[in-house]
């Protein structure tokens, strides 16, 4: 699992490279007192896409074996991530090629992330599952590293490599998920330790954990309906919470290497080589919060402490972050950490732990749909991010910050407002539940 989105965000990485050299702009833009807005469309056509797609890819994930619909989804994926890489080697000049590819590759880049996390919930049990999510989240940040690394070392040279060698390298693994998936315990006849684990997380998702026994529920067989996953008490506001971070997040994951290069006047590949400390901080930080979450019970509070501290690490580090080396490596590292961490809290063990709420009575099928709906909405601000940098970057950086800022404490009211109706919503929806609600 760990291989199979390492691989979806390795691909996904070479963009934010490649739009930063000079080869690649020269090669594609020709108005280049306006290629930030034209590149912030080109990063667009593929964030849109993808949160338009991942409210659908929940639901075909729940009714599609997981193998097939991973393998075939990387597959994909590798073909318009090298067939952006070609348009180099064919010599296409066109925008609209570009745009289509980009807009099919987050398409089929959408078959990942829910499809993988229900098959991750599907086999740890809920009392260690901030912990070792986080530490499995991680493979996002690495991927992110080694898309960065293997995007530099062609960037100036040969930049259509930059999305090939990335495209092989997800295809390849797409394979070795057709042969090699185990999607639950039950496929090898036996009851994985981790998955039966006494602990429970309180369903208000932010209560102690406690360690009642196990209560053995009769398992559905229908997948959920979407509507019937928005009712589960917390998907809409941890969704909205996500939409914020991950505009946050992906902002950076876009646009950092250009504002290093831009404002610590780094060469394209030194510029790329510095922003992956962003996602060192990030693993880290994934890794904390899932930590605390399982140690105070508290997957919101842990989020709401994070955000809060985020908000003024990123008005620093606009500000002081590039006076030296070392502040712009320990800034970098600090602010991934606290922007990623709740990031990866919500994406992984949150999703799991509601998609597998006791409301549901057992059907564990919803987890699928219930992860889709979360990321899908985060991917709304995934893409307004980019979206709005390069909106706003002509007007200067310091206007992008402070709109990341902005978004950084929304998200954190957004947590913190819903924590005060949060029980009574349990509580409600525990009274009408019923098997028709959720077919």
């Amino acid at each position: 699992m760990i291989l199979v989105l390492m691989s979806y965000h390795l691909s996904r990485k070479p963009i934010s490279i490649v739009k930063k050299s000079n080869s690649f702009l020269c090669f594609l833009v020709k108005d280049q007192d306006n290629y930030q807005t034209l590149f912030g469309v080109l990063d667009n056509c593929f964030l849109v896409a993808y949160a338009i797609g991942m409210f659908f890819s929940g639901i075909f994930g729940e009714r599609l074996p997981l193998r097939y619909y991973l393998s075939i989804g990387m597959l994909m994926s590798g073909l318009f991530t090298c067939l952006f890489g070609l348009g180099f080697y064919w010599n296409i000049h066109s925008l609209g090629y570009y745009a289509f590819v980009q807009v099919m590759n987050g398409l089929v880049q959408t078959t990942g992330w829910p499809a993988v996390v229900a098959c991750v919930g599907n086999w740890f049990g809920k009392g260690k599952r901030g912990f070792i999510m986080g530490v499995w989240n991680s493979h996002t940040s690495v991927g992110n590293i080694l898309g960065s690394l293997i995007a530099g070392v062609f960037v100036s040279t040969a930049w259509g490599l930059s999305f090939i060698v990335p495209g092989i390298i997800i295809a390849c693994t797409g394979v070795l998920c057709f042969f090699f998936l185990v999607e639950s315990d039950q496929e090898v006849g036996e009851t994985a330790p981790l998955l039966r684990d006494s602990s429970i997380v309180d369903p208000s998702i932010n209560g102690a954990v406690s360690t009642e026994p196990d209560v053995i529920v009769e398992e559905h067989s229908e997948a959920i309906s979407f509507l019937g996953a928005l009712r589960i008490p917390g998907v809409v506001e941890f969704s909205l919470c996500l939409l914020f971070a991950k505009l946050v997040s992906y902002t950076f994951l876009y646009w950092l290497p250009l504002y290093i290069s831009n404002v610590a006047h780094f060469e394209a590949k030194e510029a790329g080589d510095m922003s992956t400390l962003f996602d060192v901080g990030g693993i880290l930080g994934g890794i904390l919060a899932g930590l605390v979450s399982d140690y105070t019970g508290g997957r919101a509070s842990t989020c709401c402490v994070m955000l809060v501290v985020a908000a003024p690490m990123l008005f620093l580090y606009n500000n002081i972050g590039q006076r030296s080396l070392g502040t712009t490596i320990g800034m970098l590292l600090l602010c991934g950490a606290l922007v990623n961490g709740p990031y990866a809290l919500i994406t992984t063990a949150v999703s799991a732990d509601l998609g597998t709420h006791e409301s549901l009575k057992g059907n564990a099928r919803a987890l699928s749909t219930v992860t889709a709906i979360i990321d899908g909405t985060g991917s709304i601000g995934a893409a307004l991010g980019p979206l709005l940098a390069g909106v706003i970057s002509p007007t200067g950086w310091n206007n992008v910050f402070y709109m990341l800022i902005s978004a950084d404490v929304l998200a954190c009211l957004v947590r913190e407002q819903s924590l005060s109706v949060h029980s009574h919503r349990i509580n409600l929806f525990l009274f009408n539940a019923n098997a028709n609600q959720l077919i």
